[in-house]
């Protein structure tokens, strides 16, 4: 597959900068840009598409945003909004040529949500979204980890995570290693951490922990950033461009809301990935990929 890296160099409030991508094959009708997770996460964890996408099928683009491993980091709170980063897509998206005869959006995780305001945003540069394991509600998120996921766990060891999380023991090493085995593995991705994909533990290990914190906060056992009050449920059924929600059945995500959210666009469809967690694309890959590929090319056609 042809590979073309690019560093891009955008305009910001303290001036130029440079983000990098990468173009992995050619299409002239089916380009798809990654805006990964985190936030402050990188592309690495969608080198799954490398397995299950072939020559010709669609063109798919890498790009670590800015303050992520590639790209610059600004190092600087006031640069961690959704209209800055929404300018940003933007900007790689014209360098690169995108628009609404060839232009798809997948957004992971947080990337999700930078997707659904894009969409908000630009709509009229797009050709297809794509919502991938994001609820559209981060209010919502919040009680499905609360009033679902928690009460799954042995009562002792949430009891635990509450106490730590109340001390504001994050760093705590008891914290992750609480969380690895009780809720990372259950559903961030279903394997043991120490079995997964070189490119997850990579995209983990090089996380810009400032950005994710402040955004997302310390874990993915909910939501405690500045995020956390984020809500566009309601705003979806202005978006009308064909749209792919992808949900898993042990996600951290409800999957009831993400078909909710299929059945408010306009023109939504939901894609389930029974096998799936958070990082679907590496623990029900075949499931996940596929519905990519054929919501592209139903699109295209």
């Amino acid at each position: 597959m042809t590979r073309e890296e690019k560093r891009i160099t955008i305009e910001t409030p303290r001036g130029p900068m440079n983000v990098w991508t990468q173009r992995n094959g050619s299409h002239p009708t089916r380009r798809l840009l990654l805006l990964h997770g985190g936030p402050g996460a990188n592309h690495q964890y969608f080198r799954s598409f490398e397995q299950y996408v072939g020559e010709g099928d669609i063109e798919f683009i890498y790009y670590d945003q800015l303050g992520s491993t590639n790209s610059d980091n600004p190092a600087d709170r006031n640069f961690w909004t959704i209209p800055r980063f929404v300018d940003e897509v933007d900007q790689v998206r014209r360098a690169l040529g995108l628009g609404p005869d060839n232009f798809y959006l997948l957004g992971h995780s947080w990337g999700g949500i930078l997707a659904m305001e894009y969409a908000l945003a630009h709509q009229d540069a797009l050709k297809g979204l794509l919502i991938s394991n994001m609820m559209s509600s981060c209010p919502a998120y919040q009680r499905y980890a609360e009033e679902v996921l928690g009460p799954q766990m042995d009562p002792a060891i949430l009891k635990r995570i509450k106490e730590l999380e109340a001390a504001g023991e994050y760093e705590h090493e008891e914290y992750m290693a609480i969380l690895i085995p009780h809720h990372y593995e259950k559903h961030v991705l279903r394997k043991p951490a120490d079995q997964w994909p070189a490119a997850v533990q990579a995209a983990f290990a090089d996380i810009n922990h400032d950005l994710y914190v402040y955004m997302q906060g310390p874990s993915e056992f909910g939501i405690a950033g500045t995020l956390a009050e984020w809500d566009r449920f309601d705003d979806l059924a202005s978006i009308t461009v064909p749209t792919l929600v992808i949900g898993a059945d042990h996600d951290t995500m409800d999957p009831a809301h993400m078909r909710a959210m299929a059945e408010r666009l306009p023109q939504g469809r939901f894609l389930r990935c029974p096998e799936g967690s958070h990082m679907a694309m590496w623990d029900d890959p075949e499931v996940y990929h596929r519905g990519v590929l054929d919501f592209i090319k139903d699109t295209d056609r």
